[in-house]
């Protein structure tokens, strides 16, 4: 059961643990435990959130939360552990907090073999989930520091996080592709025109990542930049993974490059997958541990599920099965039963279904040849098709209405609405999917679009044919951009570029049950 808190019972419940918050100081910073790469909030619903933060040493992790910028009214969590286990990082479930307020939190750490010794405080902020019908935004994207352009100072960083900050969305919805484990970040870079791109680089990043701290360090690398730091301060994140946090279209058929001295692609997962969930602001699962797919209610508007289309998915290859089994297997059968029945119990207004990657872009797992994503090609449905076909014709029987598709993972930017009329398979209401991306990676694109959903393009912004793995100093770098008006429920979606030029827009009238 969930108990909602009124902003009035939370500085009420709370007055009585500020007695707890006396706490000594000394006088230099290098004596005290730090926090080394900025906070971080996730999974926020109507009544709390996840606060993450890494030190620098075997520490307590100390969270403050509070309802006004001044901590006048705040309130002390019980201390959590940050050990060399995970790598000094900490996460804390904080729950119990009033709906549809903004909430402002402050971490410090205290040194686990010194308790006298305090570092300094980090703050951040987030807002909880409405009760009511008030107005929600939300942006998303993914693919971050692929393809060897990392963090330029000289180009300002990873720019596309200040742009979306400046909007002050709810909470940012990551696609996939976090990190580019197999993407080592050089220190220059020479661009077409003869320019060179200046990296910031570290060891770890000189190597496609196989270690557990190699993995680490990726999302470390990440969060050197500012306009990063500063975005994960101020905007919750939910966060699903791709390929790229393990290794380019990785699945357990993974023939692993020579690059590789770890040559078992499960233990790589493994590595990958600890690191993920440490790094992020997730609400773990009890039941399966290192789950990412999940179910997150933002008020009566909304409802988020996110997929994992990779940690259950079949070995890539053909995939042209003509029957489903599991050969075909892209969600997996507990995952889908997963997903018609949070769709058949969502009371929400609209349901986003957050895929990492694109129902019908046909991604190629290329030199081995064979199926990456989806699609398999024009024609009836085949292969991982399957398992579409059946969730499209769930929703229409059911019926469920206003979900939207998505995505990003190709690094364009696209909108495709689906009509069946116009589809192989045809037992499906229409619906759109949206694609972002990349936040801060090569540009490539357009793919080739399979006809058997039906698809049509209403648009696309992508290179030309000679121009591909564009730099972030192009230009082209973009998010999506949702809104959703609390009076009508109408959902709006811009695609932007990462100069926030509005390229294309629509907005969504909700079919009333």
């Amino acid at each position: 059961m969930t108990i909602t808190f009124s902003r009035r019972r939370f500085l009420t419940s709370s007055a009585g643990a500020l007695g707890t918050l006396a706490m000594p100081y000394l006088s230099r910073a290098a004596d005290r435990p730090a926090v080394t790469h900025g906070v971080q909030a996730g999974d926020i619903t109507v009544d709390g959130g996840v606060v993450w933060a890494r030190t620098d040493r075997p520490a307590q992790m100390l969270v403050e939360v509070a309802t006004s910028e001044s901590f006048k009214d705040a309130r002390a969590l019980p201390p959590i552990a940050a050990l060399p286990e995970s790598d000094f990082t900490a996460k804390m479930l904080v729950e119990n907090l009033p709906a549809g307020q903004d909430i402002f939190y402050r971490v410090r750490f205290r040194d686990l073999s010194h308790s006298a010794i305090d570092g300094e405080a980090v703050t951040g902020r987030f807002r909880t989930a409405p009760a009511d019908r008030r107005d929600v935004s939300f942006v998303w994207g993914g693919d971050v520091a692929g393809q060897g352009w990392g963090i330029n100072p000289d180009d300002g960083g990873m720019v596309t996080f200040s742009t979306m900050r400046k909007h002050r969305p709810d909470f940012f919805l990551h696609s996939g592709d976090t990190i580019y484990a197999d993407g080592p970040i050089q220190s220059e870079v020479k661009l077409a025109d003869g320019k060179i791109w200046k990296n910031l680089t570290i060891p770890e990043k000189a190597k496609v990542a196989e270690t557990l701290d190699e993995f680490r360090a990726a999302y470390k690398y990440n969060l050197t930049d500012d306009n990063l730091r500063a975005f994960n301060a101020e905007v919750p994140v939910f966060v699903q993974w791709d390929d790229h946090e393990v290794t380019n279209n990785w699945s357990l058929s993974k023939d692993l490059p020579a690059a590789y001295k770890v040559r078992d692609i499960s233990l790589l997962a493994a590595r990958a997958g600890r690191a993920f969930h440490e790094m992020y602001p997730m609400r773990e699962s009890i039941t399966e541990p290192g789950r990412v797919y999940r179910q997150i209610s933002y008020g009566p508007h909304l409802d988020v599920f996110v997929l994992d289309e990779r940690s259950y998915r079949a070995p890539n290859g053909a995939n042209l099965e003509t029957a489903y089994g599991p050969a075909s297997y892209f969600l997996g059968p507990e995952q889908i039963a997963w997903l018609k029945r949070g769709l058949l119990n969502s009371r929400a207004t609209w349901k986003v279904i957050a895929s990492d990657m694109p129902i019908s872009l046909i991604v190629s797992d290329t030199p081995k040849g064979g199926s990456e994503a989806v699609a398999q090609g024009d024609g009836p449905v085949r292969g991982r098709e399957f398992e579409i076909a059946d969730i499209l014709r769930f929703i229409k029987l059911a019926p469920i209405s206003n979900t939207v598709w998505l995505t990003a993972d190709v690094h364009y930017a696209a909108a495709h609405y689906y009509d069946p009329s116009k589809a192989q398979f045809q037992e499906f209401e229409p619906f759109w999917e949206f694609v972002s991306g990349p936040l801060h990676a090569g540009t490539f694109g357009p793919n080739a679009l399979d006809n058997t959903f039906g698809p049509e393009v209403r648009f696309v912004k992508a290179p030309g044919k000679d121009s591909q793995n564009l730099p972030p100093s192009a230009g082209m770098q973009f998010f999506g951009h949702v809104k959703i008006d609390g009076a009508s429920g109408r959902m709006t979606v811009t695609l932007r570029d990462r100069a926030d030029v509005a390229l294309w827009s629509t907005t969504l009238d909700p079919k009333l049950a």
